[in-house]
């Protein structure tokens, strides 16, 4: 159809997303992990919706999008498929001319608010926007939230074992072997277009070296396997309480109580985990061992502060996962 995108694609032929249309009715997007299918459903959650691989996406006027959808539950979908389709949102809503869209939706966390931030632009706060999320949730809301998002989709590049987001020329994020490289990130972050992991006060590991315009220079490099003496050890009880008070102290006020819990109730042990500094795993969460062998030295209450940043975005995380998949049981 004259005047809709059809395809975007990055100037090494990747195809980012592909969009079928009947008039101005989307018919069918694919982004990299996740199709979207434009038939409207009725879903018990969201009303009337798409289907998008194990679960739903709220309809939306495509051609011209005004809102912001929201997902049913954006873990079942591929990691960064949701962000693809967010950013092909905003594309959309650019060649339309539109010049602000809002979210309508039950689920404002912070999650969806670093989403949004990659590919639109606000006046609105990451507070403002998650405030009422418990709320919503309970009530399954789908009114806008009086927080105005203008499109400023990035560009994506495909590169060696990853991508690379751009905006206005400027390299903002890298993905490298589906590790996020972000300014100010940690312990993955991204320094001068350098991907980079610390831990401590310190490179660990230089992962990839990016030019100018996105491209890998070079070669991506190995993360040196951590062998340290207390991989596989588990954290005392004791020091899994300490660690869990500080945690809540760095959790949002509604998150405190719960990631608190988590930390204290959990079995925490020490593994060699790459890029990342804490992860859940079957039987509890694990924590990188190289911040025991790179803040440790420096005393334990250094180490002790360094273990509640890393693990208070895990704890968080499973909170409002526990608490978004109650609501989405009892819709």
């Amino acid at each position: 159809m004259h005047g809709v995108r059809t395809r975007v694609v990055d100037r090494n032929g990747f195809v980012w997303a592909a969009l079928a249309w009947d008039g101005e009715r989307l018919r069918r997007l694919e982004v990299p992990g996740a199709v979207v299918e434009g038939e409207v459903i009725e879903d018990a959650l969201l009303g009337r919706a798409h289907r998008v691989g194990e679960t739903a996406v709220s309809a939306i006027a495509w051609a011209r999008p005004t809102e912001i959808p929201a997902i049913a539950a954006p873990g079942l979908l591929a990691p960064g498929s949701g962000g693809a389709i967010m950013n092909t949102i905003a594309l959309l809503a650019e060649d339309a001319g539109v010049a602000a869209l809002r979210y309508a939706g039950p689920y404002p966390t912070s999650a969806l608010w670093g989403t949004l931030a990659r590919s639109f632009a606000t006046a609105g706060t990451e507070e403002a926007f998650t405030r009422g999320l418990w709320e919503r949730a309970a009530r399954l809301a789908r009114e806008p939230i009086a927080i105005d998002f203008a499109p400023a989709p990035h560009a994506r590049l495909k590169v060696e074992r990853g991508h690379v987001e751009l905006r206005a020329g400027v390299v903002e994020r890298a993905v490298i072997d589906g590790v996020v490289y972000a300014p100010g990130g940690s312990p993955a972050r991204l320094v001068a277009r350098s991907c980079e992991v610390w831990f401590g006060d310190a490179p660990y590991a230089r992962v990839a070296e990016l030019a100018e315009d996105g491209e890998v220079i070079g070669e991506v490099r190995a993360l040196p396997a951590c062998d340290s003496r207390v991989v596989g050890a588990a954290f005392p009880a004791e020091l899994a309480e300490a660690i869990a008070e500080l945690a809540a102290e760095l959790a949002p006020a509604p998150l405190a109580a719960g990631v608190q819990q988590v930390i204290a109730t959990r079995r925490i042990v020490w593994a060699d985990l790459g890029a990342r500094a804490a992860s859940v795993t079957p039987d509890g969460i694990a924590v990188h061992a190289a911040l025991w062998e790179r803040v440790a030295p420096h005393g334990l209450s250094r180490l002790a502060l360094a273990l509640a940043e890393a693990l208070a975005p895990i704890a968080a995380g499973l909170v409002v996962r526990t608490v978004l998949s109650s609501a989405r049981r009892s819709a």
